[in-house]
């Protein structure tokens, strides 16, 4: 990753991206404009730069992957931010979509289970103009001293929903989480009604890296 200038023909290409979204049927403006502003190409490997805006996955170290951007707008729509709502975020990786949420204008606290991820991505962000709260641990512990949160999102696959998230959930909140054991995962949507009762709604197949237990 480095901090690469954000030139004419990169907002061209992201406008392109938005074009693409809305094709493929999304709706959320917010959404959308959010995309359009964070440059994604300087996310990457120099050897994925010409691809940057493309409705891809790429690797980013650590075995870890920045999402298709149709990935990041469906969840990120799914959890319908409003600005100033504390949003809790599983899987740091780049912080492409910590990115995104921010310029939703949620409040961002971030937890990365890879550590040279960590170190990169907390002294990264800042230097595009992006202020989030990060941290290094297991994600599926959560961050109880800073709950409860208005949302949360996973961007790794789940063999289940965590109780302690479901926990750091306040009432009304929604958890957006990949769930499934092998190569592919069922977004589900979680929504706390209730201090011990949720909804749970499934959505599409989608493929994300796993997430794994007790790193910190």
């Amino acid at each position: 990753m480095m901090d690469r200038a954000d030139t004419f023909l990169h907002k061209g290409k992201r406008k392109k991206l938005v074009e693409l979204l809305r094709q493929k049927g999304f709706t959320n403006e917010k959404v959308l404009a959010a995309i359009e502003k964070v440059p994604r190409h300087a996310f990457l490997d120099s050897a994925f730069l010409n691809f940057a805006y493309d409705d891809e996955a790429f690797p980013i170290g650590e075995g870890q992957t920045i999402s298709h951007p149709s990935t990041v707008a469906m969840q990120t729509d799914i959890l319908q931010i409003k600005k100033g709502e504390k949003v809790l975020e599983i899987g740091t990786g780049c912080g492409y979509q910590t990115a995104v949420l921010l310029e939703m204008g949620a409040r961002v606290f971030s937890i990365e289970r890879q550590q040279k991820l960590y170190e990169k991505t907390k002294v990264f962000l800042p230097k595009l103009g992006y202020s989030a709260r990060f941290f290094y641990g297991d994600g599926y512990k959560g961050l109880p001293q800073h709950a409860p949160f208005s949302k949360i999102i996973v961007t790794a696959g789940a063999p289940y929903p965590p109780d302690d998230l479901l926990k750091q959930l306040e009432i009304g909140g929604i958890l957006v989480i990949p769930i499934g054991k092998g190569a592919e995962q069922t977004m589900n949507v979680i929504t706390r009604k209730e201090e011990q009762i949720f909804d749970r709604t499934e959505l599409g197949t989608f493929k994300f890296v796993p997430m794994i237990k007790d790193k910190a």
